[in-house]
């Protein structure tokens, strides 16, 4: 359906509504409950918590570990800095909930879920499931609740940054009042058609900040002051004929060139600027495997740019199979050891049945400074997945399982030094060297997301630790970063499942983890990358950082984007954005045109959009695509 300017106020009414109802139900619980006022930064010693029975006594210490975790990875002290983090708690599991149950609410709609939301405590999966567990679970709301929870971990395997049972964005839930109130709202009869839409999860991600809370943020400082204000100032939805006409004439564009005119994406993409008179590219000796071509959107949001693509993906793989089944395997370029694909699948739909896996776990990443996003993309893009195997006529219980995604929140590396010790302490002396470097180049990481060049600082501390000798990786160093990175990784996730870790000490550990994997996104090359930037002032916290590593760029956060994907791009790459115009002729971005924009790519296609163009984003756009020279 449309997202006309109707239906959009109707959803922005309603995720206003559910926000305020959660947040002052979880302002509430926290001064009420848990003696952690967000108003004041005030908080009770535990021992006078003796109103709690065991299990919220045990949630209590939780939020406070939590609460210290944020406080160091933001270095904020005192009293205001409690409430400042506070307030970011109950903002947190406000968002996680009303997430989840929206999840839960478009999963019904897609026959992915027995009814469990659309009719709160009367819905046929939770009467079913109270019919079998009879009433050892207390009253109806509660065992509501413990019901909707079990759901959530039915889906933590797949979607663990949204379900999570251990995330420390959802360790709250609303009382029964407010969760009827909220499922009222959820089920009125006038959103009811929205649900089935996949466009709609990404609107709840754009309504969540209301335009005020903008507003507010730029009267008060014309450059952000911090990540969560770079991240809502700039949060703005990207209209579905701009996602068509980037990706159309980044992704497509590139697929059509590589089959050299010969696929099937010219009639599909209908905003592919190609002439009917211009010459067909050269055709290929070889087709690449599709396994190994990879977009990147670096500030994804709820990843609207990614869901296009999987489209794109679909046909890029179906003629990739024929391909090969026509041309023999040895038509294919493939990347290291990868067999082809008619070895690795016996027949034609045994392979159809992986594509929607394979488009997630290889082809689409995702990046985003906002732990909202991380929410949200994996939602959309697992929902899109869902919806080909469904057309497919593949059974849920017949669909493989998604091990890995690939968007990833850009946190605080995690500054514990107590926690750090320890886990050194149970690595060899370089690994755990390594290991404590590699944190300190993290610094700065929830402003910067892919801007900060962490790949760029590797090879001199594998140098450092290892010993090696040259400028540039090395095939040693190569294999030494991957061993140790591995090292790494096993350390850290046994570190959270031994039983004497602290929740904190799990927190810590999931960072860190989070870490590694924005590395390795870091130094991936990339085919496509399609992005919405950040522009306008840099942010304080980083600007200095930001001016000295990009001095072509530094007068605009939209032109170090476009640089430095740019530098993510494989040679021959398409870079597609829609950013402000005004790049295109103001004097201050004339370096930026000459050494960036036409020193090391050349544009292509460009739209010149106007006003009006990202809701309320007072800017004149531009949507274009670069191509990154040989």
């Amino acid at each position: 359906m449309p997202f006309d300017k109707n239906t959009r106020g109707r959803l922005q009414r309603f995720v206003n509504d559910a926000r305020t109802l959660l947040s002052d139900e979880f302002s509430r619980q926290l001064q009420q409950d848990f003696g952690l006022n967000p108003e004041t930064g005030d908080v009770a010693e535990i021992e006078k918590l003796g109103h709690l029975d065991d299990q919220s006594l045990e949630t209590a210490k939780l939020l406070r570990e939590i609460m210290i975790h944020y406080l160091a990875a933001d270095m904020l002290t005192g009293q205001d800095g409690r409430q400042t983090i506070l307030d970011r708690i109950v903002r947190e599991q406000a968002f996680t909930v009303l997430n989840r149950l929206v999840a839960l609410r478009m999963m019904e709609t897609r026959g992915l879920l027995h009814e469990s939301v659309r009719n709160g405590l009367q819905s046929e999966g939770f009467k079913l499931y109270e019919h079998l567990v009879g009433h050892g679970l207390g009253d109806t709301g509660d065992a509501y609740r413990v019901y909707l929870f079990s759901v959530f971990d039915e889906f933590a395997q797949e979607l663990p940054q949204l379900f999570g049972r251990y995330s420390p964005q959802g360790r709250l839930f609303p009382r029964e009042r407010a969760l009827t109130d909220l499922l009222d709202l959820i089920n009125a009869a006038d959103l009811d058609q929205l649900w089935s839409d996949d466009e709609t999860i990404g609107w709840v991600y754009q309504y969540f900040n209301s335009k005020e809370e903008r507003k507010s943020m730029r009267d008060a400082s014309s450059a952000p002051r911090n990540s969560r204000e770079l991240a809502v100032r700039n949060q703005f939805f990207t209209p579905r004929y701009v996602v068509e006409f980037l990706v159309d004439n980044a992704l497509g564009r590139q697929w059509y060139n590589y089959t050299g005119g010969k696929s099937s994406l010219f009639e599909k993409c209908q905003y592919l600027l190609v002439r009917p008179d211009d010459p067909l590219p050269e055709a290929p000796e070889k087709l690449p495997d599709p396994r190994g071509i990879r977009l990147l959107d670096p500030a994804c949001g709820s990843m609207h740019f990614g869901l296009y693509a999987y489209d794109l993906f679909e046909t890029i793989y179906k003629e990739a199979w024929d391909w090969e089944q026509d041309n023999g395997p040895n038509a294919i370029e493939r990347e290291g050891d990868v067999e082809p694909l008619t070895q690795v699948y016996e027949s034609e739909d045994a392979f159809i049945r992986d594509v929607p896996k394979l488009i997630l776990e290889r082809n689409i990443y995702g990046v985003d400074i906002d732990s909202r996003c991380t929410q949200i993309a994996t939602l959309a893009l697992w929902l899109r997945a869902q919806r080909s195997w469904h057309d497919a006529g593949i059974p849920a219980n017949e669909r493989p399982i998604i091990e890995i995604s690939n968007v990833v929140a850009a946190v605080a590396p995690p500054t514990e030094q107590d926690i750090r010790a320890e886990v050194v302490s149970k690595l060899n002396k370089e690994d755990g060297e390594l290991f404590s470097e590699t944190l300190k180049l993290l610094k700065g990481l929830p402003e910067l997301g892919v801007l900060l060049r962490i790949e760029t600082e590797l090879p001199a501390l594998i140098k450092k630790i290892y010993g090696s000798h040259g400028e540039l990786f090395q095939e040693e160093d190569e294999e030494r970063w991957q061993s140790a990175e591995e090292r790494l990784r096993e350390a850290l996730e046994r570190f959270t499942r031994e039983s004497q870790a602290t929740y904190q000490g799990r927190l810590f550990a999931q960072d860190a983890l989070d870490g590694l994997k924005l590395i390795d996104i870091s130094r991936l090359q990339f085919d496509v990358v399609v992005m919405n930037p950040p522009f306008g002032a840099l942010s304080l916290g980083v600007k200095k950082d930001l001016v000295k590593a990009y001095p072509r760029s530094k007068n605009d956060l939209l032109a170090i984007f476009v640089e430095r994907g740019l530098e993510l791009l494989r040679s021959g790459g398409r870079l597609g954005a829609i950013t402000s115009r005004t790049c295109f002729f103001l004097s201050s971005y004339q370096k930026w045109r000459e050494e960036i924009v036409l020193g090391i790519a050349e544009p292509e296609v460009m739209a010149d959009l106007g006003h009006g163009v990202m809701d309320d984003a007072m800017v004149e756009a531009a949507a274009y695509v670069l191509v990154k020279s040989s």
